[in-house]
């Protein structure tokens, strides 16, 4: 296990109508608050309507339609908001994509001299941002207690995740009735994310890291037996419980410090959602099967086979064949939530591209040095051309 500092200060407001305490909370901050939410989903379950009325005594700003794949056009216009009204907090309602968005914001409006995709294009952010409160709508990217967001350039086809110490939200309210409206859809994406997460932290070469592998399991096992329950009852807030708290358990640290390493799907999915603008979750499901499968030798099959007996209580005594299993147990898993497999499903029809983004998936990351199993291009675009068709591993 390496070296590592381990500090998340977000005060977590977990569990049922405690939006009495919002007004407080961001008291503390001042009373003009930029409200940062998405496509307006809030506004038919009801929660935007119950916000402004706890925060009748604020004055408050919206920047509304916040993309699922939020866009730096967005994030400036929620710059110049913060700048015009001289705004003391950010609101952040909705997902990931609306508090990646709020951090984006907090980092441009504190970089005035800088254009505002040249912050992002820095990666690491170390300088003011206003403070961020959010309230969680979806459970998926864990944003709500951690430091990092994830921004696209439609112009250039860029998605790049950046982070700084001072994005992290300062409190995050974390009710799971506010997800009951969330469709099976994007339930399943969010559930495919969190897992994401967890894959990309396990699958490493770091050697004696028993405490965040064990932790990892635990909550690949717990999003694997509730993200059925709610896709069949959306309102058992049991279930609705557990995947949001595994949602901000699985990137806030506790199952990557301690850990080198890089990340290979998502490297590969930004790629994806910057072509095609298809949802992040339901990219990571169609490409992790794939990359499992690239990636599996003789060498690293044991892992495989841990994260088989572990997770899905696979008996299988051989370790190739227990990985397959496990890899086939993964791909059935994300095809019985309801989430399309292959590329064409999310109208990806060709190959005509692949070779482009699997180009920029290795520049903007470090997947060709640092990965569990380091990609070159070519083994990238043979991921993409795997996932155009349904697959078996066994």
């Amino acid at each position: 296990m390496n070296n590592f500092t381990f500090n998340v200060g977000t005060d977590i407001r977990f569990g049922k109508d405690r939006l009495g305490e919002l007004a407080p909370v961001l008291t503390d901050f001042g009373k003009t608050i930029l409200l940062v939410y998405g496509g307006g989903s809030i506004k038919k379950n009801g929660l935007y309507d119950r916000v402004l009325k706890e925060l009748s005594d604020f004055h408050i700003i919206e920047l509304a339609g916040v993309e699922p794949n939020p866009r730096i056009e967005t994030v400036a216009k929620g710059a110049k908001l913060c700048a015009e009204n001289k705004v003391d907090a950010i609101l952040a309602v909705g997902g990931g994509s609306t508090i990646d968005c709020a951090k984006a914001v907090a980092a441009v409006y504190g970089s005035p001299k800088e254009e505002p995709w040249a912050v992002i294009e820095k990666r690491n952010y170390d300088g003011p941002a206003l403070p961020i409160v959010t309230i969680l709508t979806l459970a998926a990217t864990g944003s709500e207690m951690n430091r990092g967001a994830v921004i696209t350039n439609w112009q250039t086809n860029q998605k790049l995740g950046m982070g700084g110490k001072n994005l992290l939200p300062k409190v995050s309210f974390l009710d799971p009735q506010n997800t009951y409206s969330v469709g099976k859809y994007q339930t399943a994406a969010g559930s495919a994310d969190i897992m994401s997460h967890l894959f990309e932290n396990y699958f490493n070469n770091t050697p004696a890291t028993d405490v965040q592998d064990g932790i990892s399991e635990g909550l690949m096992r717990t999003v694997t037996k509730n993200c059925p329950i709610a896709l069949k009852t959306p309102t058992d807030y049991d279930a609705r419980a557990n995947l949001m708290w595994a949602s901000t358990l699985a990137l806030n640290g506790l199952t990557g410090n301690g850990k080198g390493g890089a990340w290979s799907c998502h490297a590969m999915e930004h790629e994806l959602s910057a072509f095609y603008d298809i949802t992040h979750g339901i990219g990571l499901a169609i490409l992790t099967p794939r990359w499992m499968h690239h990636v599996l030798n003789e060498e690293n099959a044991p892992k495989f086979a841990q994260y088989g007996r572990n997770v899905w209580g696979i008996t299988e005594t051989v370790p190739m064949m227990a990985a397959r299993m496990a890899i086939q147990k993964t791909y059935d898993y994300f095809k019985a939530c309801g989430i399309p497999m292959t590329l064409p499903e999310v109208g990806i029809e060709d190959d005509s591209k692949f070779e482009e983004m699997a180009k920029q998936a290795v520049a903007y990351s470090a997947i060709a040095t640092d990965a569990f199993v380091p990609l070159q291009v070519e083994d990238v675009v043979k991921i993409y051309q795997a996932s155009m068709t349904e697959q078996s591993y066994l």
